[in-house]
């Protein structure tokens, strides 16, 4: 078994002790890039779920009523630890996802933030107060939490998941049951542990690692107790939470799929775009909901920026995360290696050119070659399905406006990127694309202060900014005769 960079916990954390599974299930998790056992977790049952919303239920009224600078204060001790740990959870978190250690350090530092964010927002939550507009009376409007929360975070950023989810949750002042993805557990594990360190109080935050997220959470959807589920993940799933949902009028909160675009158009800066298109596909390996799946360039700057990028994808190093000078690491399993393989191919089969890559890396672990592809059909699968993965496609468009279209031409609506050294153009574009959010001659817009999400069928709610706590707080109206 590999030695891990921190004693990260194993069980299960219910009431504020760690202990095993009910059934005494155990589950393996392993590194993507050999598939080398890493540890071996608790499989919780749903009796254990009980339990665990057993906790948040008792923890609620009390951390409800806890002083705000308090809840800021354990925000702000665990965003410290986090941060005196920054390089061990980087590269526990390499060794359970699989992508390069200077990414994995990058998003200790992004989803460290969340912590800190929140914690100076849990002391700034307020409310309305003034006379009715026909006078006579007072009117007072306070927010205040919906109450015991279940989180469940996806495998692809183990620690600014979790916080994205966690730092608004105990702002806010609801008590949580939070379930990691079964793939990358470890890294929440830590996370919590640190927390506990800081002072979290006993059933406030309660873990749940499991080998089927439906096992624990459908009975966590049915109770009545629960009163919110915030949900990263596909939209497959995303939907089915929701008919859960529907039964209990559960307030939920959904950040589902996407299909981004990456607009080029004939006046962007050419190395400006080809530093924003290479972070915008394979940051994190290409696994991101925000990461671009459909490069949409103008048919005049087509071929030069088809071969500045190749040259850039060429240059792409495929290995172990943890190895020095690596940019792409292992995808997280086989199944996703294949979608990957099969959507290039069915690219080709329509009439696409593979520039570059195109095939699974032979050897041990879930590697995918880098792929850029050109003249891609914009009836290819590609262009309608996520591709999770290192495959770059390349449709050319003669004008703003069929470039619009095309970009809407999806059921998802997360995030678009473009590129354009005319700021009108970008506003309108801007104005036109069908998402929540859009990024201009840059590759990479997630940020703790601004709000994270998509319409469409890429979810509900917000996560960051201002609007994050939001999602965590129910409002009561009071009126009073003057």
């Amino acid at each position: 078994m590999t030695q891990l960079p921190l004693d990260v916990p194993t069980d299960l954390f219910i009431g504020g002790e760690w202990r095993a599974a009910s059934g005494g299930d155990r589950i393996d998790v392993t590194d993507p890039a050999d598939d080398s056992l890493l540890a071996r977790i608790a499989d919780a049952t749903a009796e254990d779920a009980t339990a665990a919303l057993d906790a948040a239920v008792a923890a609620k009224q009390e951390w409800a009523e806890t002083a705000p600078r308090t809840r800021s204060d354990l925000l702000r001790a665990t965003f410290e630890a986090v941060m005196d740990s920054a390089d061990e959870l980087a590269l526990l978190m390499t060794l359970e996802m699989g992508k390069p250690l200077a990414e994995s350090k990058a998003e200790v530092t992004y989803g460290a933030e969340f912590l800190r964010w929140f914690s100076e927002e849990a002391a700034r939550v307020g409310g309305r107060h003034g006379v009715r507009p026909e006078g006579g009376a007072d009117m007072v409007v306070r927010p205040y939490p919906v109450g015991p929360c279940l989180l469940i975070t996806p495998w692809n950023f183990p620690l600014a998941m979790a916080t994205r989810k966690l730092g608004p949750a105990l702002a806010a002042g609801c008590t949580v049951v939070i379930k990691p993805a079964t793939l990358t557990p470890l890294t929440t594990l830590a996370v919590v542990a640190m927390m506990e360190r800081a002072g979290l109080p006993a059933g406030v935050v309660n873990v749940l690692t499991s080998s089927s997220a439906s096992k624990v959470s459908k009975p966590l959807m049915a109770d009545p107790r629960l009163r919110k589920v915030s949900f990263t993940g596909s939209t497959e799933v995303g939907r089915i939470l929701l008919e859960q949902a529907a039964p209990k009028v559960l307030r939920t909160s959904m950040e589902l799929g996407g299909n981004a675009p990456f607009l080029v158009f004939d006046d962007a800066d050419l190395d400006t775009t080809v530093t924003a298109a290479m972070q915008a596909k394979f940051r994190n390996v290409g696994q991101a909901c925000t990461a671009a799946n459909r490069f949409l360039v103008q048919r005049g700057i087509a071929e030069e920026l088809t071969a500045r990028l190749k040259d850039a994808v060429d240059e792409l190093v495929v290995g172990r995360g943890t190895d020095e000078g690596v940019t792409i690491g292992p995808l997280v399993d086989d199944d996703t290696v294949a979608k990957c393989v099969e959507l290039t191919e069915d690219a080709v089969s329509r009439g696409a050119k593979v520039l570059c890559g195109g095939e699974a890396v032979d050897g041990p672990g879930h590697f995918m070659q880098p792929t850029l592809l050109s003249d891609v059909p914009p009836d290819a699968r590609i262009c309608a399905e996520e591709v999770f993965g290192p495959v770059l496609p390349i449709t050319v468009f003669d004008t703003e406006e069929e470039a619009i279209a095309m970009a809407n031409d999806t059921e998802f609506g997360l995030t678009s990127y473009l590129c354009t050294s005319d700021m009108v153009r970008a506003r309108r574009v801007t104005d036109a694309l069908e998402v929540g959010m859009v990024g201009i001659n840059i590759g990479v817009l997630s940020n703790a202060a601004a709000p994270f999400g998509g319409v469409k069928q890429s979810g509900l709610g917000r996560e960051g900014g201002v609007e994050g706590i939001a999602e965590y707080q129910a409002l009561r109206y009071t009126l009073t005769p003057l």
